[in-house]
C-alpha cells in the first residue's frame, strides 16, 4: 500500500499557480501584520485556506502571522459587517479542518490502494483497471443490490373487483387493509354475485386536512425534482445552477446542503419576492407575499440547520429571464416558485371516502376535493369546488366525481368485474430516487454503531453526488436505461468479485 508520511499539492494549472502566487505575495507584504480567513464556513473552506496557509509558511521569507476567522453563511451587508465585529481565533476551527483533511486524504488513500488491489484481484474477473473510491463504490452496490432484488424477483398473479354503481359513482372491493384477492375465480365469483344486485351506502366520512409547502431548496433537492420534472441529470442541473449563480447573478450559491435561511436574510425576504413581481407567472404569487404584514418564517428561518451556506433561493436583483438558458429558466423556474410558495398558506383539502356494501361484499371509493390551494396556487392550482383533485388515490385507480351521497343510501351495482394484474419488482433507481438513497444511506447500514454514526450524513456531498454517478457512468460501471440508471455487467462484476475476495484478505 501507499501510504505517504506527508501529502504535498500543487498548482494543477497555470492559472491556479498564478492566483496562488498572488496570494503568496499579498500574505508576504510587510504592512500585512494579521490574516482573514474568509473562505466558506464550513470544514472544506478551513482546509483550503489551511492548504495555503501551509504553502505561504513553507516558501522563501515567510513569517508566521496571527489568523482570526470570519465566520458567515450569507452575503448580506449585516451578516458581513456582524461576522467582522465578531472574529474568531483561527485556531478555534482545527477540528473542522483535521475532519476536512482526514476526509481528503482517506479519499486519496482509499481510492489509490483500493483501486491498485482491486485491478489485481480483479484482473480474472473483469479485466482492465477496477477503480474503487469511498463514495463510488458504495454507490454503485446499491445499484447493484437493487438489481439483484428485481433479478431475484418472482411475479405473482392477483385480482381487483371494480364495481360502478347507479349513484355515478365507482369502488373497488377490500377486506380489512387488503383490496388485493390472490384467488381468480374468487374474484370472478364476487364480481358475479354483485353485478346487478341492490345495496346500500354504509358509510360516508368526510376529513379536511392541510398540506403544507416543502422546505426551500438544497442542491439535492434541486436535483431530485429537476428529474422528476424535467428528466435532468442530476450534472445538467448543477451545470445550470452553477450558471445562473456565476454568471447570471439569479440564485444563490447552488452547492448547498441547508434547506433554511438565516436571520440576517430576513429584511431580504420581500424585497427578492418583489424582484419577481413583473416577472408574469410570478406576478400574483409575489403581490401575495409582498402584502403580508408579516412572514411566516418558522419554517423558513433557522440559524442551527445551516452550514456553509443557507438555502437556494432567487437574488434580490432584477432577473432578465428571456437571457436565460432553457435550462436555466426551467432550474430558476423552480427556484423561484418554491421560494414564493413557503410564504403562503397550507393547501386545504377534503377527503371523502365512501363504503358501499352489496352482498355482503364491501368497496371502497375515495374522492379528493381541494378547498382551498394555499401554496399550490404558486404552482397554478386551484380549488375544485367538487369532485376530485386528478391523481388515482392507489393501484386501483378510485376516484373520479363524488356525488353527494348519505349513509343508508339505497344504491345498484350496475357492473363489476375483475382485474387481473401481477405483483411487481421494487423500481430501478432513477437520479432522483439514487440522490435520495446517498442523502440517506446510513439507514441502509445493518450495524447499529455505524447506523448510528452516519445518521446525519450519507455518501458524498450535494456537491460531488451528482459527478460520483457520472463517473460510474464514464467507468461503464453503469448506464442509463431511459430515466433508469442500471448496473453493466462490469458494474455487477466488480461488487461480485469484492464480495465474494473481499481486499482485506490480500
Amino acid at each position: 500500500p501507499i501510504a505517504p508520511d506527508a501529502f504535498k499539492l500543487k498548482p494543477r494549472d497555470a492559472k491556479s499557480r498564478k492566483q496562488l502566487n498572488v496570494v503568496l505575495k499579498l500574505l508576504k507584504r510587510d504592512d500585512v501584520d494579521n490574516v482573514i480567513n474568509a473562505c466558506d464556513a464550513g470544514r472544506e473552506g478551513e482546509l483550503i485556506f489551511a492548504y495555503l496557509y501551509e504553502v505561504y509558511l513553507e516558501s522563501r521569507g515567510a513569517k508566521s502571522k496571527p489568523v482570526e476567522r470570519l465566520w458567515i453563511s450569507s452575503m448580506t451587508r449585516q451578516a458581513i459587517r456582524e461576522g467582522f465585529e465578531h472574529l474568531r481565533p483561527g485556531e478555534q476551527m482545527s477540528s473542522l479542518e483535521a475532519a476536512a483533511r482526514s476526509r481528503s486524504e482517506a479519499d486519496w488513500m482509499v481510492g489509490m490502494n483500493a483501486t491498485r488491489a482491486a485491478t489485481i484481484r480483479g484482473r480474472a474477473w473483469v479485466g482492465g483497471v477496477v477503480s474503487l473510491g469511498r463514495v463510488q463504490t458504495p454507490t454503485l452496490a446499491m445499484i447493484v443490490v437493487r438489481e439483484r432484488e428485481i433479478q431475484a424477483f418472482v411475479s405473482e398473479p392477483y385480482w381487483l373487483v371494480h364495481a360502478a354503481f347507479d349513484l355515478g359513482y365507482e369502488g373497488l372491493w377490500f377486506e380489512g387493509d387488503e383490496t388485493r384477492i390472490l384467488n381468480g375465480e374468487r374474484a370472478e365469483s364476487i364480481a358475479t354475485k354483485v353485478s346487478g344486485a341492490e345495496g346500500v351506502v354504509a358509510s360516508v366520512e368526510r376529513k379536511e386536512a392541510s398540506e403544507r409547502s416543502p422546505l426551500l431548496y438544497d442542491l439535492t433537492s434541486l436535483q431530485r425534482d429537476a428529474n422528476r420534472r424535467f428528466s435532468f441529470s442530476a450534472q445538467r442541473t448543477l451545470r445550470a445552477a452553477q450558471s445562473l449563480y456565476e454568471s447570471k447573478k439569479a440564485i444563490t450559491y447552488p452547492r448547498t446542503s441547508s434547506r433554511y435561511l438565516s436571520g440576517d436574510m430576513v429584511s431580504l425576504l420581500k424585497p427578492t419576492a418583489a424582484t419577481l413581481e413583473p416577472i408574469h407567472e410570478y406576478a400574483e404569487a409575489a403581490r401575495f407575499v409582498l402584502r403580508l404584514e408579516s412572514l411566516p418564517l418558522a419554517r423558513v428561518v433557522n440559524d442551527a440547520k445551516i452550514g456553509d451556506h443557507h438555502a437556494i433561493i432567487p437574488t434580490n436583483v432584477e432577473h432578465d429571464v428571456e437571457a436565460f438558458s432553457d435550462d436555466e429558466r426551467r432550474i430558476f423556474d423552480l427556484v423561484a416558485r418554491r421560494f414564493l410558495a413557503v410564504f403562503h398558506p397550507p393547501a386545504r383539502y377534503a377527503n371523502t371516502t365512501i363504503v358501499t356494501e352489496i352482498e355482503q361484499e364491501q368497496f371502497r371509493t375515495r374522492g379528493k376535493v381541494t378547498l382551498e390551494p394555499g401554496w399550490r396556487a404558486v404552482y397554478g392550482q386551484v380549488a375544485s369546488g367538487s369532485g376530485r383533485s386528478g391523481e388515482a388515490e392507489d393501484e386501483g385507480g378510485e376516484g373520479g366525481e363524488l356525488p353527494a351521497l348519505t349513509e343508508g343510501q339505497k344504491v345498484v351495482c350496475t357492473t363489476a368485474e375483475s382485474e387481473a394484474k401481477q405483483t411487481k419488482p421494487p423500481p430501478r433507481y432513477n437520479e432522483a430516487t439514487l440522490l435520495m438513497a446517498m442523502e440517506t444511506a446510513g439507514k441502509l447500514i445493518d450495524d447499529e454503531e455505524l447506523r448510528e454514526a452516519m445518521k446525519e450524513g450519507g455518501l458524498g456531498t450535494p456537491a460531488t453526488r451528482a459527478e460520483t454517478i457520472e463517473t460510474l457512468i464514464r467507468r461503464e460501471y453503469i448506464e442509463r436505461a431511459g430515466k433508469e440508471l442500471q448496473p453493466t455487467p462490469k458494474g455487477l462484476q466488480v461488487i461480485t468479485m469484492l464480495e465474494e475476495h473481499p481486499l482485506t484478505s490480500a
